[in-house]
């Protein structure tokens, strides 16, 4: 591994564990990983730009019950170049959930979201 594929690899991390952590600090926070052209894709819809990521998030977590957090779990995480992979669960409401995030320059660019409820 070279040296620049490992400073990217370190900034993905970087940004990757951001994201994690920002759940907790609330819906501002989150969308700092995020630029204007910035994508979640979705199976139901493809959110673009930050006004649409902030409606995905909203109802995110205003949907969740209490107990979700708690129960939240990650399962598998791993990055490789600008391109990082979480597994995790929420069990009872979620028992498999997906995330692929493509990070550059510090802003998530691209994210694939799936969830499979038990």
């Amino acid at each position: 591994m070279t040296h620049a594929s490992t400073q990217i690899d370190d900034a993905t991390l970087q940004v990757f564990d951001h994201h994690l952590g920002a759940f907790a600090q609330g819906l501002d926070e989150l969308l700092k990983d995020y630029g204007e052209s910035s994508t979640i894709i979705t199976p139901d819809k493809t959110y673009r730009g930050l006004a649409e990521i902030r409606a995905f998030f909203k109802a995110f977590i205003d949907s969740a019950d209490p107990a979700f957090w708690p129960a939240f779990k990650v399962t598998s995480k791993s990055t490789a170049g600008d391109v990082a992979y979480l597994a995790w669960e929420a069990k009872p409401w979620v028992t498999l959930a997906t995330d692929t995030l493509v990070v550059r320059e510090g802003k998530i660019v691209v994210q694939t979201f799936t969830a499979v409820s038990g």
